[in-house]
């Protein structure tokens, strides 16, 4: 009987993930019409705290050329009020508990709120390809990949958690890029090493000549290949991944070069919760991009959609005028370089199943209604306690355009301790115009990654 009762839950999860993807013609026409062309709320809120989306940023800040940092086309804005453990309370609603918890660990940390500015922006095919496959994309093997979907958003209107993760992520963020960043890892004290990393990654979706009858028969979602530069005694330590839309039909394929043995090895292990790269712990594989890779260990549940403070337009944290000695300071980043704003967020819960293994319990994700970028994610133990909180620190990288995380932090609250990623003030800004191939991400590709 219980086996019976487990394979009719399957069946109606397959089918309502199935049925649940089909908009209809009159929601589709919405797109571009009250909801923008991705999917959110184009009105300001009752208050005018949240104003309307009116195409985002458009056109960059003069000066401004590719390869250069960011410039903030905001600087002039002023904090509008900062919230502390002394006035907590009066915006409780719109936090989640993670970050109260930081407010209780931390007796330093607060946030200078200001002006809410939609700045996400994406190319008009995006928009198109959004349009155009809205009512036609669809979650299969119970929710682990999609079909019939290319470029665009596939669910713009989500129906349930899983479509709402799927659209974070396969949202848009270039064909491909290059980066030189770090990461660092602070001790309670304050005092760190930094890890330096050279980056690729394509994404295949994205692709403008991308259809999806061809990503279904490649089976292929994205490639990313990762080197670390820094200290000596990790450089050379490389890292290939080749993640897949349908990971039922074939699970993500992954490589590593070990400078040691100087071997390229299948990694069947770099997936779900297993550490991240020179992560001292404090981060799961699947954390980063704040969730990546495939949704089947946990139930996925849409709650709604809230208004709550988020990192955003983080153009000060990303300046090169800012150094890392400057970000990276004892229990949390100094609070002087974050700029947070009040948007709208869709709240999607993922809990373990039963009989599945993960580090995490829970994971609550809080999903910019603009961007499909999850910007906060309350990460919960086996025991249902606050384990970890991670926050994604976006802007508009004006070139593509898109909207994208600068720095990525996750707090883990029983150390006292976080991990930073995406460090870039003293590096090489993105290079979005990188031209790449499959070729450049093969384990032979890997194996010379590891030995320049």
């Amino acid at each position: 009987m219980k086996k019976l009762t487990l394979l009719s839950s399957a069946i109606a999860l397959v089918l309502s993930c199935s049925a649940a993807a089909k908009i209809s013609p009159d929601q589709v026409a919405r797109l571009g019409a009250d909801l923008t062309p991705l999917g959110a709320e184009k009105a300001g809120n009752k208050d005018g705290s949240i104003p309307a989306w009116e195409g985002g940023i458009t056109a960059a800040p003069a000066g401004y050329k590719p390869g250069d940092h960011h410039p903030d086309p905001f600087a002039g804005d002023k904090v509008l009020f900062t919230i502390d453990k002394s006035n907590l309370a009066k915006y409780k609603d719109t936090l989640s508990p993670g970050q109260l918890a930081l407010f209780d660990l931390y007796p330093t940390y607060k946030m200078n709120v200001y002006q809410t500015r939609r700045t996400a922006s994406y190319p008009q095919y995006v928009y198109d390809a959004t349009k155009n496959i809205a009512g036609k994309a669809e979650l299969v093997q119970g929710g682990n990949g999609i079909i019939n979907a290319a470029i665009g958003i596939p669910f713009p209107i989500p129906a349930n958690g899983l479509e709402a993760i799927w659209n974070h992520t396969v949202r848009y963020r270039g064909v491909a890029a290059s980066r030189n960043g770090g990461q660092a890892a602070p001790t309670a004290g304050g005092d760190y090493t930094l890890i330096g990393f050279d980056e690729q990654i394509m994404f295949k979706y994205s692709d403008k000549a991308a259809t999806a009858e061809a990503l279904q028969a490649e089976n292929i979602l994205f490639r990313f290949k990762q080197s670390v530069t820094t200290p000596a005694r990790l450089a050379g330590t490389a890292l290939l991944v080749h993640e897949t839309m349908d990971q039922v039909k074939t699970p993500r394929q992954a490589w590593t070069y070990n400078t040691g043995q100087r071997r390229v090895r299948r990694a069947p292990n770099v997936a779900y919760d297993a550490p991240g790269t020179a992560s001292d712990g404090l981060r799961t594989t699947d954390d980063f991009d704040m969730f990546n890779g495939s949704p089947d260990r946990y139930n996925w549940k849409l709650v709604g959609k809230k208004e709550m403070y988020i990192p955003y337009n983080s153009y000060k944290l990303h300046s090169k005028d800012a150094k890392y000695a400057d970000i990276l300071k004892p229990g949390h980043i100094n609070p002087e370089y974050v700029r947070w704003e009040k948007h709208r967020v869709w709240q999607v819960e993922a809990t373990l199943k039963d009989g599945m293994r993960h580090v995490y319990g829970k994971r609550v994700f809080f999903i910019d209604e603009d961007s499909w970028q999850i910007h906060v994610a309350d990460l919960y133990d086996a025991r249902g306690e606050l384990y970890r909180v991670a926050v994604a620190h976006g802007l508009n990288y004006y070139e593509v355009p898109t909207h994208w995380s600068t720095l990525e932090v996750y707090h883990d609250l029983n150390s006292r301790r976080y991990i930073a990623i995406g460090l870039d003030n003293e590096d090489k800004m993105y290079d979005f115009s990188v031209k790449l191939s499959d070729n450049d991400f093969t384990p032979a590709a890997l194996r010379r990654e590891g030995t320049r």
